[in-house]
């Protein structure tokens, strides 16, 4: 195991600007996951990251001792503890940190199968739920235009909670590049549309476009979509949380297919 106990350091100062920085983590291809939860699922999904950090304090924890027994010492890096501080966003968590090479992930010849399309949504939490729905529900693959939230930021990883391991995301996605692959009908959620969501029927696989919170699923891809479906909402509110429409959507598709 390295020991760093100097802020001087080249390896902590790379480590800081990737824990701090989406640009840097765009420009080095790294990533970064912050806890013992997100570091155990890349582990689990049988990845191997760059590199693993933890603090003086845990190295002894169990829950990190658990960690340390499944990788090579080799890649271990001690930080003192006022270090550790400065990387993580984890309040009264376990100090461990994994460095990651970024997953690119790689547009299907033939999209064939269940798929999501996020059009410009902004959040990194809203991106991170959908993601979190999509693997839960099953679906593999999930295209995101230019104008998404980066999908490996800290705040989109917290939300999806290890479901990034099972996807594969494929992000700066264009119109053309995924439209012309498509094999499957397209859906959106619209609340002009006259059929509702669970009125359709969704017993073979489908794609569903998720729009930007404010403006919707812009029309280039609405003019994509073959299906508008409505959730109802008795209650009487405008509109849901794009991050709540992809789940009733996507199981939805999965209570269907209970009864194949």
């Amino acid at each position: 195991m390295k020991h760093i106990t100097s802020r001087d350091n080249a390896v902590f100062k790379h480590l800081k600007a990737l824990s701090g920085s989406t640009q840097h983590r765009r420009r080095a291809g790294q990533s970064v996951l912050d806890g013992v939860h997100l570091v155990a699922a890349y582990l689990d999904a049988g990845h191997t990251p760059s590199q693993i950090l933890v603090s003086e304090r845990h190295i002894t924890h169990p829950e990190v001792a658990e960690v340390l027994d499944r990788i090579d010492a080799q890649i271990v890096i001690v930080l003192a503890d006022n270090l550790f501080g400065q990387l993580t966003t984890v309040v009264n968590g376990i100090d461990l940190i994994a460095v990651i090479d970024t997953p690119e992930g790689h547009l299907p010849q033939v999209i064939d199968a269940d798929c999501v399309i996020l059009d410009g949504i902004q959040d990194a939490g809203n991106v991170g739920s959908i993601l979190r729905c999509a693997a839960a529900a099953g679906v593999r693959d999930v295209f995101m235009t230019a104008g998404c939230a980066f999908a490996w930021s800290a705040k989109t990883l917290r939300a999806a909670m290890g479901a990034h391991f099972h996807l594969n995301i494929i992000e700066h996605c264009t119109f053309e590049s995924v439209q012309s692959r498509l094999r499957v009908p397209l859906l959106a959620t619209s609340s002009h549309a006259k059929q509702a969501v669970f009125d359709v029927s969704l017993k073979t696989p489908v794609g569903w476009v998720f729009g930007n919170e404010g403006a919707g699923v812009s029309d280039e891809w609405l003019s994509a979509v073959t299906t508008p479906v409505v959730i109802p909402q008795p209650g009487g509110m405008e509109s849901l949380n794009v991050a709540a429409a992809a789940a009733i959507c996507l199981f939805e598709a999965v209570r269907q297919r209970r009864a194949i």
